[in-house]
């Protein structure tokens, strides 16, 4: 068994990077070589932008057996388990807490698989090699973002801190059309849903749903200007480009969907999704107008309509996002692992996260209390 740090994906063929991940299970198209190595080629997830990319990877002579999708960060911009207060500490302590190394799949909270391999034991030797990368490179610790809950509980075994997340996701146990969906609802949600659809219908707005290879340039250049154009008026960094969004396009159409919406023969608006036979994944959106209930619309129930009719059992709509959970959105467990190389910090934070552990507890429990549905879904369930 050799391992392997590599710089870049370009080292590794897609076949055997795609054929390890299909064979490791709980993959989704952002685990794909075609989405990691699009990240990295057109500069969103680089050194220039605080990416160092240091894949682990295991090979038995010259078959690939394992890998870590690795990153070196010098910040916590990206990665959606907010670590602020962790850094804050280290500096106020005369520490170092930068560089960090995570594994993850940049800008994207989607839970998957984090460590590439067929079996437990060669899991739990990717997940060693990593620790003592970390130890070697002088790295503050090791943080696995978003692993699915059974690499969690392995990752967990081997010593790591787990660290508990809300999202809230949308499940569709087979609706036969939006009404049947709405039916489920209480009468103050459905009211409010189909008072948001209305707004948008008299604003004169219509929708275009576009899968694949139907995404021309053209669309995309769209897509950009409005995704730009939301980021700057919340004055968030844009984390992809014009050319990572092209890339996909070409590399991953059968993953796409983007739902475009227009007014008077124009187009206003773009939501870029992702999916496969197991769930929708909703990402990024912008308008270049403002109508009530847009947003909604072209994030949400777009998207809900393309899964039962599509017969996608999950829509994940993103991290964060309460008001998700007034439109049928329950929350969902999600996992992040950490190790610290600090003995005293590692100590401290599995305390703090111990009593955040409760306070997350609490606060399912009283989103539970809030579900919109006038009974439980029969198919409700802790991710």
């Amino acid at each position: 068994m050799n391992l392997r740090p590599i710089a870049s994906l370009a080292d590794i063929p897609a076949a055997s990077w795609d054929a390890l991940m299909a064979a490791t299970g709980a993959g989704n198209p952002f685990l794909s070589h075609a989405f990691l190595f699009a990240l990295e080629e057109t500069g969103c997830a680089s050194p220039e932008t605080g990416w160092h990319t240091q894949y682990l990877t295991l090979w038995r002579d010259a078959c690939l057996v394992g890998a870590l999708p690795l990153y070196a960060k010098s910040h916590s911009w990206g990665e959606f388990v907010f670590d602020w207060a962790w850094a804050e500490a280290y500096q106020k302590h005369g520490l170092l807490y930068y560089p960090k190394l995570v594994s993850a799949v940049p800008f994207t909270p989607v839970a998957g698989a984090r460590l590439l391999a067929a079996t437990p034991e060669l899991r739990a030797e990717l997940l060693a090699a990593a620790l003592q990368w970390a130890r070697e490179t002088g790295a503050s610790g090791l943080h696995l973002l978003f692993p699915c809950t059974s690499q969690a509980q392995e990752m967990q075994a081997q010593g790591l801190l787990l660290r508990r997340g809300v999202q809230f996701h949308w499940r569709n146990p087979g609706h036969a059309d939006f009404p049947a969906y709405l039916a489920e609802l209480r009468h103050d949600k459905r009211k409010k849903i189909c008072q948001e659809r209305r707004q948008v219908r008299e604003a004169g707005i219509e929708f275009q749903a576009l899968r694949g290879e139907e995404i021309t340039p053209d669309h995309w250049r769209h897509f950009q200007r409005c995704y730009a154009q939301t980021h700057r008026q919340f004055n968030s960094p844009q984390a992809f480009n014009l050319e990572f969004f092209l890339r996909i396009g070409a590399a991953m159409p059968e993953h796409l969907l983007l739902i475009v919406a227009s007014r008077e023969g124009r187009p206003i608006a773009a939501a870029l999704n992702f999916y496969d036979q197991h769930a929708l994944y909703g990402r990024s959106w912008g308008t270049l107008e403002y109508h009530r209930g847009l947003h909604f619309e072209t994030c949400y129930y777009q998207a809900m309509e393309f899964c039962i009719a599509q017969r996608i059992p999950l829509f994940e709509g993103g991290a964060q996002g309460e008001h998700k959970l007034a439109r049928g959105f329950l929350p969902e467990t999600t996992w992040s692992a950490h190790w610290l190389a600090e003995p005293r910090f590692f100590s401290a934070v599995a305390d703090y996260l111990h009593r955040e552990a409760g306070g997350i507890d609490h606060y399912v429990d009283e989103l539970n209390e809030s579900s919109p549905f006038r009974r439980p879904p029969a198919n409700d369930q802790e991710g």
